[in-house]
C-alpha cells in the first residue's frame, strides 16, 4: 500500500484509533519522499582566460599596454596583412609552462597550434590561432578553501581537477557607436597572449567557483604570469552550468560568459542555479544558449543560443613549429637547444604555493585550517606570524587568531604599517590570553591601546584594574546591580512570550557589558543573571 493511500484510509478514523508510530513513520516517509522530489543538483564547469604578463603579443611585437590609445599597438599580422606571418613569443610559452607547473599539470614534451575558425569583426584573419588538439599541458589539480555558509558553518578545502591548459590568442573590441549607428574595430587586443584553463564540471555551487577563482588569481600573481585585473580583463570567466536531480543524467547546461570579478562569478552562478530550477519545476526544458551576467540587475541574460553546433574546421597551423618542452634529461639530440623551453628552470621559480603554506601551518603549528587562510595570503603577515610562533613564549594558535583576525582591520584603522608594531607587545598580548587574565573585549581594547599608547599590555592590565572579573559574588553583586537598574527590562521579561524574554534578556546582557567594561566571561555571568532574574519575576 502506497504511503498516501494509508493516510487517506486511516485518517478517518478518530486518531485515538491509529497507531500513532506507525502513522509518524508513514508521514515522516512522505515528507522525505516529498523532499527528494524537489531536491536538485548543480555542475559547474569553468573556462578562465587568462592574459600572459608580457611585453608583447603572443605573434607579433606589438605592445600589451592596456588603454593605451585605439589601434596603436596592431603590428601587420595583427591586422592580418596578406603575407605576414606568426612568430611565437618565447617569454609567452615559458609562462605557460610554469603556469602549468604551479597548477600540477602534466605538460606535453610536444604541443602544437591549430587555427579555429570562425568569423567576428574583431578577428580580421578569420580564425584563432590556438591549441585545441595537443594543448601545452593536461590534468592539474589545484586545491582551494571554500567559504560556502549553506552548506557548512566552516570553510572548507576542495580540489578540482584541470582538464588543459593552452595558449591561444585574444581577438580584438568592437566598439559600438549607438547615435551614429556605427561599430568600430580596436585591434590593440588582438593577437594578445591568452592561456586557457579549462576545469572538470566539479563546482556545486556559485561559492566553490570563487573560492577557486581566487586561489588561481592569487597563484598566477604570485608566479607572476598574469596580473589578475579581472577589471581590465587580463582574467575572464566563462561558467557552464546545469542542473539535474540526484541519480539522473546531467542536465542541459548554459554558458555564462565574460565574468570580470570574483563576486560576479557567485554571483552569476547562484542565479543560473535558480534560475534553472524555476524553468524545470515549471516544467518548461533549459536551452542551450550563451548568457551574460548584468552586475547592476544580478540577473542573466540570454545573448545568443547554442543549438546549432559550429563547425570551427580546426586544422593544424601551418605557419607555426611544434612546442618542444623537456627537462635537461630528457631533452633528444635531434632537437636543437634554442628551439626547446626547459622545465629545469622554471620549477626553480616557483615559490611555496598557498595551498602547500596553508598544509605547512596546519601541520607545523597545530592551527586551524580558516586561520590559515588570512595569513598565507600576505607574505609579510606570514613572516610575522612565524617569527612570533618561533619564539616559543606564546601558542601559535592564539597568535594565529590576532594574525589573521585583527592585524589588518588595525593596520588600516590606524594607519601604520606591521613594522610598527612591538613583538614583545603581541607575545604579552598572546600570554595573556593563554592564561585567561582577560576577556575576549579587554583583548581588543588592549590591542589598540598598546600601539596608540606604547604601553606593555601587561602593565595596563594591571594598572588600570582590566582583570577578568571572575569571584561569583563579585559577578552576582553586578547582576543585582544590573537588574536594578533597569526595571522596565524587567517588567518586558515578566510579561513577553519567548522572543519577547530573548530580546529582554539581550538587552540587560548588553547592560551587564557595559557596567563590567567587557571583563566578564557571558558563560559566567549569564546563569547568575537568568537565576535572579527569574526569582524576582516570582515576587
Amino acid at each position: 500500500m502506497q504511503p498516501f493511500d494509508w493516510i487517506v484510509r486511516h485518517c478517518i478514523r478518530p486518531i485515538s484509533a491509529l497507531d500513532c508510530q506507525q502513522f509518524k513513520s508513514v508521514v515522516n516517509h512522505c515528507m522525505r519522499s516529498l523532499q527528494k522530489s524537489t531536491e536538485w543538483e548543480s555542475v559547474i564547469g569553468l573556462e578562465i582566460h587568462a592574459q600572459i604578463l608580457s611585453d608583447s603579443k603572443l605573434f607579433s611585437g606589438s605592445g600589451t599596454k592596456f588603454a593605451a590609445p585605439v589601434n596603436s599597438q596592431v603590428s601587420l599580422f595583427d591586422c592580418a596583412i596578406p603575407g605576414t606571418l606568426p612568430v611565437l613569443n618565447r617569454r609567452c610559452v615559458e609562462a605557460g609552462v610554469l603556469t602549468a607547473l604551479a597548477l600540477k599539470c602534466k605538460i606535453n614534451n610536444v604541443s602544437k597550434f591549430d587555427r579555429k575558425h570562425y568569423f567576428y569583426a574583431d578577428l580580421p584573419t578569420g580564425y584563432q590561432i590556438t591549441q585545441q588538439r595537443e594543448p601545452l599541458a593536461i590534468n592539474g589539480k589545484v586545491d582551494f578553501i571554500v567559504f560556502d555558509k549553506k552548506k557548512s558553518k566552516l570553510p572548507y578545502t576542495k580540489t578540482v581537477q584541470l582538464i588543459q591548459l593552452q595558449l591561444e590568442q585574444d581577438s580584438g573590441k568592437s566598439l559600438h557607436d549607438d547615435q551614429g549607428g556605427k561599430s568600430l574595430i580596436d585591434l590593440n587586443r588582438a593577437g594578445v597572449g591568452l592561456m586557457e584553463i579549462v576545469t572538470a564540471p566539479d563546482f556545486t555551487s556559485g561559492e566553490e567557483a570563487a573560492g577557486f577563482i581566487k586561489e588561481l588569481h592569487k597563484i598566477l600573481t604570485m608566479i607572476e604570469t598574469c596580473d589578475g585585473k579581472m577589471a581590465e580583463g587580463s582574467l575572464r570567466v566563462d561558467a557552464n552550468v546545469s542542473i539535474n536531480r540526484p541519480g539522473e543524467e546531467l542536465g542541459t547546461r548554459t554558458e555564462v560568459k565574460n565574468l570580470n570579478s570574483i563576486r560576479a562569478v557567485a554571483r552569476a552562478i547562484e542565479y543560473e542555479i535558480e534560475r534553472q530550477k524555476e524553468e524545470m519545476e515549471k516544467g518548461n526544458e533549459i536551452v542551450k544558449e550563451t548568457r551574460t551576467f548584468d552586475t547592476v540587475t544580478g540577473e542573466t541574460i540570454v545573448m545568443r543560443d547554442k543549438e546549432t553546433v559550429l563547425d570551427y574546421r580546426f586544422m593544424p597551423e601551418p605557419n607555426l613549429p611544434p612546442v618542444h618542452v623537456y627537462s635537461s634529461q630528457d631533452l633528444p639530440d635531434s632537437i636543437p637547444s634554442d628551439r626547446v623551453v626547459l622545465i629545469d628552470k622554471l620549477k626553480e621559480q616557483i615559490p611555496e604555493l598557498l595551498s602547500e603554506k596553508r598544509k605547512r601551518l596546519q601541520e607545523q603549528y597545530n592551527i586551524p585550517l580558516v586561520l590559515t587562510y588570512n595569513i598565507v595570503n600576505d607574505d609579510e603577515f606570514l613572516q610575522f606570524f612565524e617569527e612570533l610562533a618561533e619564539t616559543g613564549q606564546a601558542e601559535p594558535r592564539i597568535i594565529a587568531a590576532f594574525v589573521s583576525d585583527f592585524l589588518l582591520y588595525f593596520l588600516k584603522k590606524l594607519e601604520i604599517n606591521i613594522s610598527d608594531i612591538k613583538r614583545e607587545y603581541i607575545l604579552d598580548l598572546c600570554q595573556l590570553v593563554e592564561k585567561r587574565l582577560i576577556t575576549r573585549e579587554t583583548r581588543n581594547i588592549l590591542f589598540e591601546r598598546m600601539i596608540i599608547e606604547d604601553r606593555k599590555p601587561s602593565d595596563m592590565v594591571q594598572e588600570d584594574n582590566l582583570e577578568i572579573i571572575q569571584d561569583v559574588d563579585e559577578l552576582t553583586e553586578l547582576c543585582i546591580q544590573v537588574l536594578d537598574e533597569n526595571p522596565k527590562f524587567v517588567r518586558k521579561y515578566k510579561n513577553s512570550l519567548t522572543k519577547g524574554k530573548e530580546r529582554a534578556f539581550k538587552n540587560l546582557g548588553y547592560k551587564m557589558e557595559e557596567l563590567t567594561g567587557g571583563r566578564a566571561i557571558f558563560g559566567a555571568w549569564s546563569g547568575i543573571l537568568k537565576t535572579l532574574l527569574e526569582e524576582r519575576i516570582k515576587d
